[in-house]
C-alpha cells in the first residue's frame, strides 16, 4: 500500500535506541522509552499561507529527525508502526 500524507503532516520512521547504557547495563524492554528520533518516509506538499501559496516543507524524506515525546499519531501501514506528524511538531533535522 502506498500513502502520501496530506498538506504540511510527514510520515517517519522511529529509529530504535541502542539497548544497553554507556557503562554496559542491558535496558529491558518494560524501561525503554520510546525513541524521539526517526527517518522521514514521506513528506506532504506543504500547507498554505494566508495568500494561498504553497509553502515548501523544510524536510525530505530520508531526513533523520528529532520530535517531541508526544508528537505524531501511531499508525500501522502495511504491519509498520509509523508516525503521522506535522511539521511544525519537529524539533530539527540531524546532520551526519
Amino acid at each position: 500500500m502506498k500513502f502520501h500524507p496530506l498538506h504540511d503532516r510527514v510520515l517517519v520512521r522511529r529509529v530504535e535506541s541502542d539497548e544497553k547504557t554507556k557503562g554496559g547495563l542491558i535496558i529491558p524492554d518494560s524501561a525503554k522509552e520510546k525513541p524521539q528520533e526517526g527517518v522521514v518516509v514521506s513528506v506532504g506538499k506543504g500547507a498554505r499561507d494566508e495568500d494561498g501559496k504553497r509553502v515548501a516543507p523544510d524536510v525530505k524524506a530520508g531526513d533523520r529527525i528529532l520530535f517531541g515525546k508526544w508528537s505524531g499519531t501511531e499508525v500501522k501501514i502495511d504491519g509498520e508502526d509509523l508516525l503521522i506528524m506535522k511539521e511544525s511538531d519537529i524539533l530539527g533535522v540531524l546532520e551526519a
